[in-house]
């Protein structure tokens, strides 16, 4: 994986594990009655977020494959019950409207994240000589 993408990517999943993580823990100790669902779904997505950025960082490529793929099916299934049957989000969630009170990255970044490990995944395991020399030395 291109190392600027790979950094790029564990800068951006740590601000948002750190950012949905700091809004869960003040909304479940000031208000978990209100939406209790909501508010753990939110901290579930903080530790997702902070397990996918040590995976990437750490290289560990499964990890961080299922990290995102968990992510992104998360974003889709929540962001989709909202519109459905927005009474069962009394609050919004990180991942609430595919991720739209973060500026779309929750739904964007599992998908852009996604692409970069298959890529480098498959360019690892049998691209051309060239693109196996040059991708050796940045392994994810």
């Amino acid at each position: 994986m291109n190392p600027v993408l790979r950094i790029a990517l564990v800068v951006v999943y740590a601000i948002l594990g750190l950012a949905a993580a700091g809004r869960s823990v003040v909304q479940i100790t000031t208000k978990f009655s209100e939406a209790p669902l909501a508010y753990s779904i939110s901290l579930l997505s903080a530790v997702l977020y902070a397990v996918i950025a040590v995976a990437i960082w750490r290289g560990s490529f499964k990890l961080a494959l299922w990290g995102t793929a968990i992510e992104l099916v998360g974003v889709l299934v929540v962001g989709t019950l909202g519109i459905i049957e927005s009474s069962w989000w009394p609050d919004e969630t990180v991942w609430t409207g595919y991720g739209s009170a973060y500026g779309w990255v929750p739904i964007l970044l599992p998908i852009v994240a996604l692409v970069s490990l298959v890529r480098s995944r498959r360019r690892d395991a049998g691209g051309s000589p060239d693109q196996t020399a040059a991708s050796a030395n940045y392994q994810i």
